[in-house]
């Protein structure tokens, strides 16, 4: 068995970026909460971007609903735990990784070790997964760790970043004290004003806020893990434009679209608020979201 070198692996990286930049990576420790089809998707991406280190949170296991889109679905894996079949994978690309998993998920009781020594939280958690991605941001914002959000929005993606000092992720969507239905159409459109995806959703009946239903591709969630990726780098590397909220910006493949989006004030900005009124009238008419724009679980 030939005997594993970090030089060796990440050795095609060099050229995008330099033998010193590639040390900064292997230095660095990410926190992924989520790790089903964006999330998984990141944490592999991330090892082989060559970053040494990884926090990790899932309490779910994988089933034959998750085939479609996430990385460690396979009928080899079904019924064991996400956090650790992916934990099997990232170690199988790098053996040397430091990497520490949160089984039970992440919570108010573990956010802080969650996020120690941490260098950049990247969001893999479950569109629906309100409360919890409400706390991991506010824990962001509280320690000063830098942020990234990349939604896997039908067959493409919609990135928002919250960095220290800058616009937190409540300040944008807005969402303290608000019924669950509310917060997932502020979710919904805040990392979505340009609504690229709406126009091919096939069957609107798919989609069921009560029912915490949405579709989902592989291809949204692979295009996410190259963005959150890439926007990784550059903040980690402190290289190249970063747009941090309340800028943002969507690409989506199937419509061949790159939507950058400036919202003042996030969800309370004049066209926000329109957008969520229009949102709120058709969900209460028709008992469902079958209208809104498609999102897809991570």
């Amino acid at each position: 068995m030939n005997s594993f070198s970090y030089e060796t692996a990440f050795s095609r990286n060099l050229g995008w970026v330099t033998t010193h930049e590639q040390q900064v990576l292997r230095s660095k420790r990410v926190a992924i909460a989520g790790l089903g089809g964006a999330g998984g998707a990141h944490l592999l991406t991330l090892a082989r971007l060559g970053i040494g280190a990884f926090h990790i949170a899932d309490f779910d296991v994988f089933d034959l609903a998750n085939f479609n889109r996430q990385s460690g679905a396979l009928l080899s894996t079904l019924g064991r735990p996400k956090a650790t079949v992916l934990a099997e994978m990232a170690k199988d690309v790098n053996p040397e990784l430091d990497l520490e998993v949160f089984s039970d998920g992440v919570s108010g009781a573990n956010l802080d070790k969650f996020f120690e020594r941490v260098d950049l939280y990247v969001d893999g958690l479950d569109f629906f997964a309100l409360k919890a991605r409400r706390a991991t941001f506010a824990a962001c914002a509280r320690l000063g760790v830098p942020a990234v959000t990349v939604a896997p929005l039908g067959m493409g993606t919609a990135v928002l970043i919250f960095l220290p000092g800058r616009m937190t992720f409540e300040e944008y969507f807005c969402l303290e004290g608000l019924p669950e239905n509310e917060q997932a159409i502020r979710l919904l459109l805040g990392l979505s004003p340009a609504m690229l995806q709406r126009g091919y959703l096939a069957d609107p009946r798919a989609v069921d806020f009560a029912a915490h239903r949405a579709p989902s591709t592989a291809m949204g969630c692979q295009i996410c893990a190259g963005v959150a990726a890439t926007e990784a780098l550059k903040i980690m590397l402190g290289r190249g434009k970063v747009l941090a909220a309340p800028y943002g910006w969507h690409f989506d493949a199937y419509r061949g679209k790159l939507k950058r989006t400036w919202r003042p004030w996030g969800n309370r900005n004049p066209l926000q608020r329109i957008a969520i009124a229009i949102a709120r009238r058709q969900l209460d008419s028709k008992g469902r979201s079958a209208s809104l724009p498609s999102s897809t679980p991570r």
